[in-house]
């Protein structure tokens, strides 16, 4: 299974220049807890995520702490007000092809939650996130089981279901039979 199989299509995305509070109306209005930062064609350039705002809010709380770094001297840089600003820049992102199983480890190994899914020319096509994955998870077993036969058996290998047949049980998926090739074993 693909990520064009899961993602979500019709994704709402930030523009840079956005105030925060207009990302975080846009973020509570769709019910999202993170937007694809975008420029004007379409080419994602960030991400901001409900951490992103959670960061900028801790920083708000330390204000005092900030008349005392000046008064001694020490700098601190200025709370974001921008999407820009407090985004994280350059995400980690996927294409359509881009297998399930390599999409969760993405996420696992970066720490992430979702990951913006791109064309070629890195335009927003779509998002997939963790509840996408999970979706993979509970598919039943005949729905595996035909994706086994069809996507494995079929294209791939270009074998006939006489050939080898696929059972599931669970999620586990139970190949037997002969196959022409030890290679495709």
């Amino acid at each position: 299974m693909r990520v064009v199989d899961v993602m979500t299509a019709d994704v709402v995305a930030a523009q840079p220049e956005w105030s925060l509070k207009q990302a975080a109306r846009v973020m509570i209005e769709a019910g999202v807890s993170g937007l694809p930062v975008i420029r004007s064609d379409g080419t994602v350039v960030g991400i901001i995520t409900e951490a992103d705002f959670i960061e900028t809010e801790a920083g708000r709380a330390i204000g005092r702490q900030r008349l005392l770094d000046t008064v001694f001297g020490e700098k601190r840089t200025r709370t974001p007000s921008t999407v820009d600003a407090a985004m994280t820049p350059s995400p980690i992102v996927v294409d359509r092809n881009t297998a399930i199983a390599e999409a969760a480890r993405l996420m696992t190994e970066r720490n992430v939650k979702r990951l913006p899914v791109v064309d070629p020319k890195g335009r927003l096509e779509g998002i997939v996130s963790r509840g996408d994955i999970l979706v993979a998870f509970a598919r039943d077993d005949d729905t595996i089981a035909d994706a086994v036969e069809q996507g494995v058996l079929r294209r791939i290998l270009m074998l006939e279901s006489r050939d080898v047949s696929v059972r599931v049980s669970e999620g586990v998926v139970m190949l037997s039979g002969e196959v022409p090739n030890r290679s495709d074993a």
